[in-house]
């Protein structure tokens, strides 16, 4: 199957070849027929596997037939503003040919550009929800033409930190209007929470839940806390590590590595909440162009940096959230290649390891590197816990069971994540996040 058989105009099938795509991935060949035919679509597949173009692809077709507007009549939105900048980068790629109006806004940058864009008209409107709310409560955008609306990463944008901003927008919304909701994981008690706001929602897996994509290799090497900084400087040292993205948890800990690795040859940058708007687009170019080839982030990174070139996914510290660590490695492999993640893992993040094998089904593959193994292996080479029988006394089949946490599925907080997991939540989000708005 090419593009132009899915049903899509001739503009579009062209922009999408000269960007050197020719066969639509498996979200798109299910995805964007759905949406052309109007229809509200969950659609839950693996990062790197196409899911911006599987929505972008019908919007675009939908704007590009319908009535000019001095409104936006499509609003997509995004939890952070590396996400936002690359889907209007692609937007505009996609839509070269269409003569169509699409601006971006998110927070960092000043108000009053944004605001003159939205003043002058435009087709689509793609955002984070801070920014988006700050102008919606100065009545600088109008939100009443909007026909569709695009969730993208939907299971953080649902989560507990983000849910009354979403809520906030959805409401400024038509009822009348299609509803598209995309991530890499969306587990069950954020699925019943899109479920209220869709419409008869048709629902699209691409292989099992929170899987990570086949082409990444999988290591973790034991360590002690107090050694990490040291292992990490060693591995960067190996001839087979190209660009590569490191991952911590607080921005007090990627300020730290970045004095630790200044004198390791390597080039290296950093992006975290407190950086500034272009000081963090400026490290993302840095690592595209070859400037920096390893780049120290917070979860900010974990969902919307698109660079194809990153072999190596280092996970200095395990993330809280389980689903995090599926985004954060799934910054590698991307358009057809392979890629490593490599997580050092300290005695005290055993229970953060333990999450992770359960979510995405497999045992991690462990690795002593000499010199720097932990005084007692406390990082064991288990199995992930057997799936726990449902109601009628079924085991839970991979791919249509739950990625709930273990809270959840113990049965407390049927309706919400359990109190466990909105601490987790809320304590990945101050951490990566700047003060004030995070988007």
């Amino acid at each position: 199957m090419n593009f132009a058989e899915l049903g899509l105009r001739r503009e579009l099938v062209r922009a999408v070849t000269d960007a050197g795509y020719n066969t639509p991935t498996s979200v798109q060949k299910r995805g964007i027929p759905v949406a052309l035919e109007g229809r509200d679509l969950i659609a839950c597949a693996q990062t790197g596997t196409g899911k911006t173009a599987a929505f972008l692809l019908p919007i675009l077709q939908h704007l590009a037939g319908g009535q000019a507007s001095r409104h936006p009549r499509a609003l997509v939105v995004a939890p952070t503003r590396e996400l936002a900048a690359q889907i209007g980068e692609m937007a505009t790629q996609y839509g070269r040919h269409l003569h169509l109006r699409s601006t971006v806004i998110f927070g960092g940058v000043r108000m009053e550009p944004q605001t003159r864009r939205l003043a002058r008209g435009l087709d689509l409107l793609i955002a984070t929800p801070g920014r988006l709310l700050d102008h919606i409560r100065r009545s600088q955008v109008n939100l009443g033409a909007v026909t569709m609306v695009v969730l993208d990463e939907a299971d953080r944008m649902l989560d507990m930190g983000f849910l009354p901003d979403v809520r906030r927008i959805l409401a400024a919304l038509p009822a009348e209007r299609q509803n598209l909701f995309l991530s890499a994981t969306m587990p069950e008690e954020i699925e019943r929470l899109i479920r209220r706001t869709a419409h008869a929602p048709v629902v699209i897996e691409v292989a099992r839940r929170a899987t990570p994509v086949g082409a990444i290799r999988q290591v973790v090497h034991p360590v002690a806390q107090t050694h990490k900084k040291e292992l990490l400087k060693t591995l960067l040292g190996r001839g087979d590590m190209g660009p590569t993205l490191v991952f911590t948890r607080t921005k007090a800990r990627a300020n730290q590595l970045i004095k630790r690795l200044e004198h390791s040859g390597r080039r290296i940058g950093v992006i975290h909440g407190n950086k500034s708007q272009n000081a963090r687009a400026r490290a993302i170019a840095g690592l595209r162009t070859g400037q920096i080839d390893t780049l120290i982030a917070t979860d900010i990174a974990a969902r919307g940096l698109d660079v194809d070139s990153i072999s190596h996914v280092v996970n200095f510290d395990l993330p809280h959230v389980p689903e995090d660590y599926v985004h954060r490695i799934g910054r590698t492999a991307r358009a057809g290649q392979d890629g490593d993640a490599i997580s050092l893992v300290a005695p005290e993040e055993r229970s953060q390891l333990a999450a992770i094998e359960r979510l995405v089904g497999n045992s991690i593959r462990r690795e002593d590197v000499a010199g720097f193994m932990p005084p007692v292996s406390a990082v064991t080479n288990r199995p992930p816990e057997r799936p726990k029988a449902g109601p009628a006394g079924r085991a839970s089949r991979p791919g249509s069971g739950s990625t709930r946490p273990a809270a959840a599925r113990s049965g407390r907080g049927h309706s919400a994540p359990s109190r466990s997991l909105r601490r987790a939540r809320s304590r990945g989000r101050r951490d990566a996040a700047a003060p004030g708005r995070a988007n």
